[in-house]
């Protein structure tokens, strides 16, 4: 969900940001290394990703398109089914153990697969003899219901419809090679995990399905839909070493004191020149274009597999307190002279390098790769592109989560939202009006997301016997879940467990290692004691089960 972007820098402000997390960000990298960390994070999780699917072959359940044919917004209905993906490992099940079922959420169900074979479904299943199952969100990977992403085919990718599949597919399924068996939720305890938007939507299931999925867990679960989700930045604030916080609202004021009230001057397009945009048409644009790097926080991981650093190297480029790119000395001058007219004069000696740091970041992750391209800036950076909206084959899947946030969740991420009173992280032009851009350009959705439809299960207050809420501490999703900072925390019960890990960030209990792996200090104990705790529970859970009179039980 987040925008990530990388260079390297900071290895004091990279150790700060995951202190007690032991061996977590080891071999920082070296400072003139523009996106190449992120790159090879991602190459390693593809790897990883490929391996995992040598293992599992996929498998195909025929699921309805339409399971609601009194609901107007799906006209006109079908009748029709879809091949729904998943996949299953079966390595630790014995009869009368539990379904381990993870939700995909808004990706390929395949990269999903390391958690079944090393991650949290993998430790579930084999902690109560169970059979752990990656299921596939419908339109994700490649569980098409229809045949192009077009506006009208889309109404059926909603939540509603997607819990219904899942539902379905708990009392449908048969898994080859267990024929002989009844594995549906009629005979068997179904425990479904979801982490992110996938962590909320178990939570629904786990209420509007109580006889199908026995128990679930959402880790680092977003059930309140929030149109304007400003307060994305609120564990930035609370979490992140000061000194990066602060000089990033000063920069940002900067910007907008140029952009804003400077905007009839000569300052917006001097600005823009300094940052290497000079030729990138609107402010907004640029605004954007320049604030990656606040937002890539939710990417850290205790796994260096998938840990992004990208974050830690931002603040380290802005906390720096000497010129880290030596071939902008010559922009000393000028960067001073924009500090005045941001509104910095008093402390123009400690600013200017870090803005020229700022500029050297913005430079290395985002300038050069479109210079490289030859492209124009405005094809590589504006978000104002109808053309490229109005694409709508299988191959656009960028259309499937933004089509869901835009109807239904919302999580626009602003810097117009935040009290006046405060200064923000985000430029006041990055508003409402731009981040739903795309809601009108790309799908015609003028109005703000339906958030009523989300919010009905609870938001903030939902409950449910046998549901779990797990979240990271650091979490900047953590401001639309129970979790959320500010809120009276909950008692943490083996009914409805509610945990928070300490310096935690996005989901971190959903991955894991191999037993055999000898990595010091990792998995940290705090994602340890969670996935123990989860362990545990789910056990209790699975008594209960037995125990229910409705199951048999005595």
């Amino acid at each position: 969900m987040a925008r990530l972007s990388g260079l390297a820098v900071g290895a004091a402000c990279l150790a700060q940001l995951v202190a007690g997390l032991g061996g977590v960000l080891d071999g920082v990298p070296t400072l003139r290394d523009p996106r190449g960390q992120f790159n090879r994070r991602q190459d390693r999780a593809a790897l990883a990703a490929r391996d995992a699917a040598e293992l599992y072959p996929v498998h195909t359940l025929q699921v309805p398109i339409d399971h609601f044919h009194n609901d107007s917004i799906y006209e006109p209905h079908t009748d029709d089914k879809f091949p729904l993906r998943y996949w299953f490992d079966a390595s630790h099940y014995k009869e009368g153990g539990p379904v381990i079922v993870l939700q995909g959420g808004e990706t390929s169900g395949a990269d999903r697969l390391e958690f079944l074979q090393k991650g949290i479904v993998a430790q579930l299943a084999k902690a109560t003899h169970g059979l752990g199952v990656i299921l596939e969100h419908r339109y994700y990977g490649e569980s098409y219901p229809t045949p192009d992403f077009s506006t009208e085919n889309l109404r059926f990718l909603t939540t509603d419809q997607a819990l219904a599949d899942m539902a379905y597919f708990a009392e449908n399924v048969v898994y080859e090679g267990l024929e002989h068996l009844d594995l549906t939720s009629a005979k068997n305890p179904y425990i479904a995990y979801g982490g992110s938007y996938a962590g909320s939507f178990v939570a629904f299931l786990r209420k509007l399905y109580p006889d199908v999925y026995w128990g679930a867990i959402s880790s680092s679960g977003v059930p309140e839909a929030i149109w304007d989700f400003w307060q994305y930045y609120d564990a930035h604030n609370a979490y992140v070493e000061k000194d990066c916080i602060e000089t990033t609202r000063r920069l940002t004021y900067m910007v907008d004191t140029i952009l804003i009230g400077e905007r009839y001057t000569e300052y917006p397009q001097r600005l823009k020149n300094a940052f290497g945009l000079g030729n990138l048409t609107r402010s907004d644009d640029f605004a954007y274009t320049i604030s990656y790097g606040i937002s890539g926080l939710q990417g850290l991981n205790w796994d260096p597999a998938l840990n992004y650093t990208g974050f830690g190297e931002y603040c380290g480029n802005l906390t720096a307190t000497t010129n880290l790119y030596p071939e902008l000395a010559a922009l000393e001058k000028e960067a001073r002279e924009l500090l005045v007219a941001g509104g910095w004069e008093d402390i123009l000696d400690e600013l200017t390098p870090k803005l020229l740091n700022y500029i050297g970041y913005v430079d290395a992750t985002t300038v050069q790769s479109c210079t490289d391209s030859g492209r124009t800036q405005d094809s590589c950076f504006t978000n104002y592109n109808t053309t490229y909206y109005q694409q709508d084959d299988l191959s656009q899947d960028w259309r499937l989560w933004p089509y869901q946030y835009c109807f239904e969740w919302g999580f626009l991420q602003t810097g117009s939202g935040v009290p006046i009173t405060d200064r923000p992280l985000l430029s006041r032009l990055i508003d409402v009006p731009f981040s739903s851009i795309v809601c009108r350009e790309a799908f015609g959705i003028t109005e703000p997301a339906q958030v009523d439809r989300i919010n009905k299960w609870g938001g903030f207050n939902i409950s449910y016997p046998r549901l779990a809420f797990v979240d990271g501490e650091r979490d900047p999703w953590r401001a639309a879940g129970p979790h959320k900072i500010g809120l009276p925390p909950r008692e943490n019960t083996v009914s409805e467990p509610f945990i928070l890990i300490e310096n935690g960030v996005h989901h971190w209990d959903e991955n894991g290692i191999f037993p055999n792996e000898t990595k010091p200090g990792l998995p940290p104990k705090p994602v340890v004691d969670a996935q123990s705790e989860e362990a545990k529970f789910v056990k209790a859970w699975l008594k209960e089960w037995k125990k229910d009179s409705r199951r048999g039980g005595q």
